[in-house]
């Protein structure tokens, strides 16, 4: 990727889609680029209200470390979401860190310039305001599948979630466009990962679900429905 014309990599972001091509020159010649290795530390907690992140390429995990030391991830991202802009509008921390899942091209734009943004450009606003209001209605998805007391109804709820935003759409049903480990599934709802690899192990061998390559999973809409 050539990071050195930043404004044209911007455009594929939805957060600033709607900006002419000078104006995302001017906001590419303020932003800081940075090229992460896979499993770098992107961001620690105490720098979420700091800088607000563009992925420009590549893709990362938030995750949060229990008491007992287990990891629970918290939310994936890939090339064109972005990620610590609440800490920068409510001045507060998130106990969370962010690591990369591969290797990335990071955007960063300072507190200052993301005030700037939002307070000059209306229509940056106007996104960013319907974006947030999407992801806390994912959350309360989230909060509505850790309620389950059944380990398959959370594994079924995580997967039509992640259909919503990862999903490709084919005529046998839907395909996970993201590489997940029965770890990281099991870190993303709270069970084993041995309960994790029981249960996909049956419902692959019952025809509920086919695996594609490695790690992605073909769904049938009936399967994604019976939830």
């Amino acid at each position: 990727m050539d990071i050195e014309n930043i404004g044209s990599h911007l455009r594929n972001i939805l957060l600033f889609s709607s900006l002419t091509n000078d104006e995302l020159r001017q906001i590419g010649d303020k932003i800081a680029v940075k090229r992460f290795r896979k499993n770098d530390v992107i961001m620690y907690a105490e720098d979420t209200n700091e800088f607000m992140y563009v992925i420009l390429a590549g893709k990362v995990k938030v995750i949060q470390t229990t008491e007992d030391g287990k990891e629970m991830i918290l939310a994936i991202h890939r090339e064109g979401d972005f990620f610590g802009e609440v800490s920068l509008i409510d001045n507060k921390t998130t106990p969370a860190m962010v690591l990369a899942l591969e290797d990335s091209i990071i955007a960063l734009v300072s507190k200052l310039d993301f005030s700037s943004l939002l307070y000059s450009q209306g229509k940056v606003l106007d996104v960013l305001l319907k974006i947030l209001c999407s992801r806390l209605r994912e959350s309360w998805s989230k909060i509505q599948m850790l309620t389950f007391t059944n380990a398959s109804q959370k594994i079924k709820m995580l997967f039509l979630l992640l259909s919503e935003e990862h999903g490709i759409k084919t005529g046998e049903g839907v395909i996970l466009d993201i590489k997940l480990t029965h770890q990281d599934i099991a870190n993303m709802i709270g069970i084993s990962r041995e309960t994790v690899t029981r249960i996909i192990d049956k419902w692959h061998k019952d025809g509920e679900i086919k695996m594609v390559g490695n790690k992605v999973r073909l769904l049938s809409h009936n399967f994604l429905q019976r939830i």
